[in-house]
């Protein structure tokens, strides 16, 4: 038997636990995979990953470690501070329903809010990471 890549797996259990999430929807106007230039301020990214071994002498495991970002134009970092608080609400500590896969934990690793350099230099980004582990099920 061989390892599957949890990389969509993964990415399609937090698209489905923020999307459904009425509190994160009301404060972001979506989450995307791939951002449409008709995208509303402010949307939830979900975007780069990470993928890593954690296998033992009987199972199969990985670790995904997932960039999720936060963009807005609101002037200051009020409003992505605080759909990342939701995020991490959601997230942290918190069971993920990953389709064949077990889910292990999912650990909050860091936040950093950045200010986009770009004239005009008005839009705000909150970069969140976390750490998914999976094993594989039999």
């Amino acid at each position: 038997m061989t390892s599957p890549l949890p990389f969509l797996a993964v990415q399609t259990a937090l698209y489905t636990r923020l999307k459904g999430d009425a509190p994160l929807m009301a404060m972001a106007t979506g989450v995307y995979d791939y951002v449409p230039e008709t995208a509303v301020y402010p949307y939830i990214h979900l975007g780069e990953a990470i993928e890593t071994p954690d296998n033992a002498h009987d199972r199969f495991g990985r670790q995904t470690v997932h960039t999720l970002h936060v963009w807005d134009q609101y002037k200051g970092f009020k409003r992505v501070l605080q759909i990342g608080a939701r995020v991490q609400a959601l997230l942290d500590h918190q069971p993920l329903t990953i389709p064949g896969l077990a889910h292990i934990a999912t650990r909050y690793e860091f936040g950093q809010p950045l200010t986009d350099p770009e004239p005009p230099g008005d839009i705000r980004h909150l970069v969140l990471r976390y750490r998914i582990v999976t094993e594989q099920t039999p």
